[in-house]
């Protein structure tokens, strides 16, 4: 099924995948109130990256006689997506305990109150922030990180197939 993808149509796959993906984490922080920790902050990141680079990869990709640079965009897209399936799968590793997670949103570091003023502030106005070792929502036991792990996978494997196909039919291959 993916050989029948047109190369110049991939760009805009991507984009449009990664721009639904980062719009729904925007939608669980903003509409449902799940707020990320920051794991999760990270992880959108290599969405960020990707969009911009699949959009200049599906501008180029318009022109004829295209060359490598709309390719050398995707290849960019597949590092991003590589990147975010190594830090998702971290993360779903620190929810299910399976290695510690950083300190700084894994409940094992205790902020202390440099004054009194600062200690009747906290007691105040407490701050909740969201721990990366507690999955904040699942589905069927998967968590937000476990279904970011899997997109990013999927648009991984989607965006390397355009630098694949260029080397295949560069070395007189077809996939």
């Amino acid at each position: 099924m993916l050989t029948r993808i047109p190369s110049n149509l991939i760009p805009w796959i991507v984009l449009a995948a990664s721009a639904a993906t980062l719009s729904a984490a925007y939608f669980f922080q903003y509409v449902l109130g799940y707020q990320p920790c920051s794991l999760c902050l990270q992880e959108r990141i290599p969405y960020i990256l990707a969009i911009g680079a699949a959009l200049i990869a599906g501008i180029l990709s318009r022109e004829a006689n295209l060359g490598i640079w709309p390719v050398v965009f995707m290849g960019l897209c597949a590092l991003a997506f590589a990147a975010g399936a190594i830090l998702s799968a971290y993360h779903v590793g620190v929810e299910y305990k399976w290695w510690a997670g950083p300190s700084s949103c894994s409940g094992t570091t205790l902020v202390m109150p440099q004054s009194l003023e600062d200690m009747h502030k906290a007691i105040a106005n407490p701050v909740h922030l969201p721990r990366c070792d507690a999955a904040a929502w699942t589905l069927f036991g998967v968590s937000l990180a476990g279904f970011n792990f899997l997109i990013s996978v999927a648009l991984f494997v989607l965006a390397a197939l355009s630098p694949v196909r260029f080397w295949l039919e560069a070395h007189g291959e077809d996939l």
